[in-house]
């Protein structure tokens, strides 16, 4: 554990006068823009909420909301679901989890349920996250979205700044990750647009917008905070390393 750094006092981090890390100091910045490097973690979800998903993952403090359930703040009845994205949650309900597999959770449930370190230089963002998804690359060199991509579990990312605010485009998905814990799906069309705002050193807007024609009636969006964990690093995690949970989960 140790060799990970995990309580190495940053020389950069603002501390208050007893020296705790002051997370409400104002939002670094680098190369002319904020800075978004850092140890990053999204809202949990309120534990006595997410009885469904805990059935899947006993550890519900690991779960972002969204993660578990991508509709949170919507009412079941106005969800913008196509039958066919009803269809395939029915039957992932007899599935078990992706990294329960050993496979990547994807862009964004990775972000939502884990926590992720984005590195930033002026070409590029590389965000690499604690648990098993692959790192994400966020080009910042002007280039544009490939037009015939090969489908991949991260997809493809290009981000420009409007002003404060990072906007990042992806496309360019596989159709095998879930977009949440109760199975949603996404399709090979899906387009997902997002805006980060750092807002002061230890807190983060994080603006989400799903667009996927097959499986849903309409583009939606969902908004959610991060926080900062700093003088910290993520941890090596290298899925089916002592592996033992896997004999008591039953077949999928």
């Amino acid at each position: 554990m140790a060799a990970q750094w995990l309580n190495y006092p940053e020389a950069r981090t603002p501390r208050t006068k007893d020296g705790k890390p002051n997370l409400k100091a104002r939002a670094p910045r680098r190369y002319g823009s904020p800075d978004l490097t850092g140890v990053w973690f999204a809202d949990r979800a309120p534990a006595e909420q997410v009885v469904e998903i805990a059935k899947l993952q006993v550890d519900v403090n690991d779960i972002g909301k969204y993660g578990a359930n991508i509709f949170w703040d919507v009412k079941p009845e106005d969800q913008p679901l196509r039958p066919e994205a009803v269809a395939i949650m029915n039957a992932r309900k007899q599935e078990n989890f992706p990294g329960t597999r050993c496979l990547p959770a994807g862009v964004p449930l990775g972000q939502f349920n884990d926590s992720f370190k984005m590195i930033q230089t002026p070409e590029e963002i590389v965000v690499i996250d604690e648990f098993s998804d692959p790192p994400r690359q966020i080009f910042l060199d002007g280039r544009n979205l490939p037009k015939d991509p090969q489908p991949t579990w991260m997809g493809y990312s290009v981000g420009k700044w409007d002003g404060e605010t990072l906007v990042v485009e992806t496309a360019g998905f596989n159709a095998l990750s879930w977009l949440d814990g109760l199975g949603r799906p996404r399709s090979e069309q899906m387009r997902i647009r997002e805006k980060y705002h750092r807002r002061d050193f230890g807190h983060m807007d994080w603006e989400i917008t799903f667009d996927d024609p097959k499986y849903y009636t309409r583009p939606f969006t969902v908004k959610i905070g991060l926080t900062l964990i700093p003088d910290t690093n993520v941890i090596e995690f290298v899925c089916g390393e002592n592996e033992r949970d896997a004999p008591h989960l039953g077949k999928p």
